[in-house]
């Protein structure tokens, strides 16, 4: 699809000469995200420095109907960042500046192209941190961490993005600057618009600069790995966890076929002699912050916790880092998982979402499902269960090629998905719709709800030119 040419005029007159570009190379990178699923096929690459930049791109595209795809770090496993029909790609990654922290109000404003982890680190000098963490935070940027509200693994102790942003600023579909919010912590002026725009993939606007909450740096972590048995096993660790000494700040699990594919692909030997069905890492805040006796204390009540572990069965094998170096070896053991199962194979991956109360139930019949309709399917589970969230990671057989494969997990998602109506779960947990869930969103809201949020579209973006085909269609 070509772009209009008194689109194309007006763009070379007004916007720098390196303002954008139609290589090919380029536009095969920026033109999709993680997901891989689809063919990239953007006309053109646009990367503003500026959000007056953005604004006025925004205000040319909707004058002449060209789609906008916006792009940040292209993390996602949905296809929100997937330009497949001729769209223009709006990359935010030269918009990358973060403003001194505040110290007082423990805030800090920085452009939509920030990496996380730079965040991250522009703030840990001074004690504080954006509690929004994952295994991506290298490469993804602060714009794609809101607009898809994102999880991680810290979700247990600190919540969603949408908690950790206290203003926005977006340009709307017509080139309009939308200031939302400031750094006001309280702002009881009627409906949060902010809120709308946190997790919407892009279809209602472009975030250009957020106002951040900020944290103090946690103390003393406590990093550990326990074997288990079975997910019952695993909900009652978490549960034991939840009543333990301490703040838990992680609870991750993973399954001995994840272990497996780890020790193929980055020769990880488990710190256990014999293999488990299940894994548990879980760090905790011990809070050693007092004098020795205080510190002496914790300890102890620390070591009483383990003994009642070991004592009523629930783990079969655990251990604790005993240094930093340690607590990073066993975070790779789950930070890997996602690589070294793309690594080793094809994996089909599903992110979905059930009540912590029901996962134990949803697992047991989503193993009956794949070994009564898919018996040579290799399950690879992980996932944050102290929020209830699963990553359900399909392996191809070596047998079946890619096509069939392709055709034959679209069946088995449409299984999937009616396991997770029935269970009361969500078909997206973090990484949203997309183009890959939108089929399914009828799976996890109402009629109503889908009325509501095109009627919030057509009022945003009349003539449909951000993210065209995500989410709503």
């Amino acid at each position: 699809m070509g772009l209009p040419s008194a689109f194309v005029d007006a763009l070379r007159r007004d916007f720098p000469d390196d303002f954008s570009t139609a290589d090919p190379g380029e536009l095969a990178v920026y033109g999709r995200d993680a997901t891989k699923v689809y063919q990239p096929a953007p006309s053109l690459l646009c990367r503003p420095r500026s959000t007056e930049e953005v604004a006025r791109l925004m205000a040319l595209c909707d004058a002449h109907r060209v789609g906008v795809v916006p792009s940040g770090g292209r993390t996602g496993l949905a296809g929100g960042a997937v330009a497949a029909n001729g769209e223009l790609v709006l990359s935010l990654e030269r918009m990358r500046r973060m403003d001194p922290v505040d110290t007082l109000g423990l805030t800090v404003r920085v452009q939509a192209g920030a990496i996380t982890e730079e965040v991250h680190r522009h703030c840990e000098a001074l004690g504080l941190t954006w509690p929004v963490d994952f295994a991506s935070k290298g490469s993804s940027q602060v714009g794609g961490n809101i607009a898809t509200n994102a999880g991680g693994v810290k979700v247990i102790r600190y919540g969603l993005t949408r908690h950790w942003v206290l203003g926005l600023e977006v340009v709307t579909a017509t080139g309009e600057v939308l200031e939302l919010g400031g750094a006001l912590e309280k702002n009881n002026t009627g409906v949060d618009l902010r809120q709308l725009f946190i997790g919407s993939e892009g279809i209602l606007g472009v975030i250009t600069a957020a106002t951040l909450k900020l944290v103090r740096l946690p103390g003393a972590l406590d990093v550990f790995l326990f074997a288990l048995s079975d997910l019952a096993a695993v909900l009652a660790l978490f549960a034991a966890a939840r009543r333990g000494p301490f703040t838990v700040s992680a609870f991750e699990f993973f399954s001995d076929r994840c272990m497996a594919r780890l020790k193929r692909h980055r020769h990880i030997e488990p710190p256990f002699p014999e293999p488990s069905p299940y894994y548990v890492l879980l760090e905790v805040e011990s809070g050693t912050h007092g004098d020795d006796a205080e510190v002496a204390a914790e300890r102890d009540q620390l070591d009483d916790w383990l003994a009642e572990l070991v004592e009523d069965e629930l783990i079969g094998d655990g251990v604790l880092a005993q240094s930093k170096a340690q607590a990073r070896a066993l975070w790779e053991l789950r930070e890997g998982i996602s690589e070294s199962l793309s690594a080793t194979g094809m994996p089909h991956k599903n992110d979905v979402a059930l009540p912590i109360a029901g996962l134990a139930p949803f697992c047991i019949d989503l193993e009956e499902l794949f070994a009564s309709e898919y018996p040579d399917w290799e399950i690879c589970l992980f996932g944050h269960i102290g929020d209830g969230n699963l990553h359900v990671n399909v392996m191809k057989p070596d047998g079946l090629d890619d096509a069939e494969f392709h055709t034959r997990t679209h069946e088995a998602d449409a299984a999937l998905f009616e396991l997770i109506r029935r269970h009361r779960g969500s078909v997206s947990a973090e990484h949203g719709i997309g183009l890959l869930k939108r089929p399914w969103l009828g799976f996890s809201r109402s009629p109503a709800e889908l009325a509501l949020m095109r009627g919030i579209k057509q009022a945003l973006d009349p003539h449909g030119i951000l993210n065209p085909g995500k989410v709503l269609g």
